[in-house]
């Protein structure tokens, strides 16, 4: 297929494709996907090998938010049954980490509902940033606290933050339709607000809550401008109790196509598959793993996840390894300072564009999956409805781990 050959020769040079070719990705039939993934996984193979990168999430404070995003279980309003408490202690967050540390994962992605920090939530923030790193050397860690005030991200990355996330979530035409309580402006101004601290950003989307597929392009081209190191791509998991509980749009076969246009897109950039992979890709996730170079261990923040064992064996079984801690996940180019975009020279774009989101990594509180969670999720046993039917049985409601006295999953 020449769009195909095209894509290929760009995604090796760091080109950008043109968003008609974008477009054409995302249209593409299930009769070309297995040719779109062996295309777009060319892309990932010349910038990332067959490394996978493991990422953990605690959530230190669960709940109780003031912002009203549609996609959220923790919004306010929400009637989901989800865990809700405080801020844990430094302590209680280093223990969190060390579960998603000892089953392979090298970065710790904190995270916290809310608006924004406060600067006393700094203050904490920081002092959990600190019993990570003092207890496990070489550790990332990547703090997600929502909208930031002047002055807070130098902080973050005084007290040893590695990177700062803060989604973009969805097109800036549609974003008035998901949020009301911000504004896209908002989250552009956090991520700028990272990247001149000096922090990696990360921003990403989630694909799912009925948009088209110009707004899916819009807003991966605009985090091509944004300029981010790392991209999580969220599937949106509908709640009950949420104003999209509904919106169950996704295929396996749609959620491969979108991680393929976002590795077109954005080559040499560390794509993410968050949360909604076990709900969406179910068991089409090991083709995922040849467009995207890095998932998440265990739970998410409100959901549960694949059982960490099942994470690591799929992993293996796919012929992909585990990215060691003393590996640089970019490409020499992104690593040494250069960025995805025209910051350096050629790339994921010139940042200046595009916005960010926040809730957590992007996983916000839409991963679910199989755990251990009655009726199987995707390990079980149970009867799959045909693929175009809700499986609401694949959501459960996080009951383990951070804010817990269960042990977690990783």
């Amino acid at each position: 297929m020449d769009l195909l050959n095209t894509l290929v020769e760009k995604g090796l040079r760091r080109e950008l494709p043109t968003r008609e070719e974008a477009l054409a990705v995302l249209a593409t039939s299930d009769d070309d996907l297995l040719d779109v993934v062996a295309a777009a996984g060319k892309v990932r193979r010349q910038w990332f090998g067959r490394r996978v990168k493991l990422n953990y999430l605690v959530n230190l404070k669960s709940g109780l938010c003031p912002e009203d995003c549609s996609y959220c279980s923790q919004r306010l309003g929400s009637t989901a049954g989800i865990l809700k408490y405080t801020w844990l202690k430094p302590g209680e967050a280093s223990e969190a980490a060390a579960a998603g540390l000892a089953g392979g994962a090298k970065r710790v992605c904190l995270v916290a509902s809310g608006r924004g920090p406060t600067d006393r939530d700094v203050d904490r923030v920081s002092e959990t940033i600190k019993a990570i790193k003092d207890g496990n050397e070489g550790v990332e860690v990547c703090a997600c606290l929502g909208l930031l005030s002047d002055g807070q991200a130098e902080r973050l990355r005084e007290a040893g933050a590695d990177a700062y996330n803060h989604n973009l979530n969805t097109s800036e035409a549609t974003y008035g339709d998901i949020t009301t309580t911000h504004t896209y402006a908002d989250r552009v101004d956090t991520v700028r607000k990272a990247h001149e601290a000096g922090l990696s950003a990360c921003s990403g989307l989630i694909a799912g809550m009925g948009e088209s597929d110009e707004d899916l392009v819009d807003v991966v081209f605009s985090l091509r401008g944004l300029d981010p190191d790392s991209v999580p791509v969220n599937f949106l998991i509908p709640f009950e109790g949420t104003p999209l509980a509904k919106e169950w749009n996704l295929t396996p076969q749609r959620c491969l196509r979108i991680l393929a246009m976002v590795r077109f897109v954005c080559p040499d950039v560390e794509v993410r598959i968050a949360g909604g992979r076990e709900v969406h890709l179910r068991t089409m996730q090991p083709l995922a793993l040849h467009l995207a170079n890095s998932i998440f261990l265990g739970d998410y923040l409100t959901s549960e996840g694949q059982a960490g064992k099942a994470d690591l064996e799929m992993i293996a079984d796919a012929g992909f390894e585990v990215e060691g801690a003393g590996e640089v996940t970019l490409p020499e180019h992104r690593a040494a300072g250069g960025g995805c975009g025209t910051r350096a020279e050629a790339g994921c774009g010139g940042h200046g564009e595009a916005g960010c989101g926040g809730e957590a990594d992007g996983e916000v509180d839409g991963g679910a999956g199989c755990g251990s969670h009655a009726g199987g999720g995707v390990c079980g046993t149970a009867s799959v409805p045909a693929a175009a039917e809700p499986r609401t049985d694949l959501v459960a409601v996080r009951r383990r781990g951070a804010g817990t006295d269960v042990a977690p999953n990783a």
